[in-house]
């Protein structure tokens, strides 16, 4: 948990700067400035809140739009005088509509895809050659993740590298779609690994 008190309120007139990331696939979404109050209201309510310098008053994200950002973490810099917020968007978090303020900001591919994945079984559109896999079953997704695997290790041994990239990518793809007909995700795996590290 946060301690507000031991932040360095100071340097900024009494505001900190938030620098808030997708906690999903770790783009860099927008920054914002908190005071003591909106701080405390989003480490309370859970729902990202600042305070707004040009409106001079506090602002959750997302209060007019419903583009909310729900609070999963916050880390403290070693100077005490910035935070990095990770939360999970509802919606576009730049008000042009786009994911991000920074438009070319780096994501975690992966967790990108895997967010699509998931709509894909939810919504099931007509069609997609994913939903077509989620209808196929476990058993049919296990077979097309075994036959990529193959291929990747084929590609490995007699083909061009741009062949086991586009293996690779299959493999990967299908993974996924796995992954989630059994109800996990890529960042299950992910934490798997984390715990593995050392």
């Amino acid at each position: 948990m946060i301690d507000i008190d031991r932040l360095d309120w100071r340097k900024q007139g009494g505001l900190i700067p938030a620098i808030v990331q997708d906690a999903t696939t770790l783009q860099v979404l927008m920054m914002g400035w908190m005071s003591r109050e909106s701080l405390a209201i989003t480490l309370h309510d859970g729902r990202v809140t600042f305070y707004s310098r040009t409106r001079n008053r506090l602002w959750t994200k997302g209060e007019t739009s419903g583009n909310t950002l729900q609070l999963v973490n916050i880390e403290v810099d070693c100077d005490a005088d910035t935070l990095l917020v990770q939360a999970n968007p509802n919606g576009p978090t730049c008000h042009l509509g786009r994911a991000s303020c920074f438009p070319a900001a780096p994501a975690n591919v992966l967790a990108e895809l895997d967010g699509v994945i998931t709509a894909r079984e939810r919504d099931r559109p007509d069609g997609s050659y994913t939903t077509r896999l989620f209808q196929s079953g476990v058993r049919g997704i296990a077979q097309k993740v075994g036959e990529e695997g193959v291929e990747v290790a084929l590609a490995a041994v007699a083909q061009d590298d741009k062949s086991v990239l586009d293996e690779s990518a299959d493999l990967l793809f299908h993974l996924l779609v796995l992954l989630r007909s059994r109800g996990m995700s890529i960042q299950d795996v992910l934490s798997v690994l984390a715990d593995r590290r050392g």
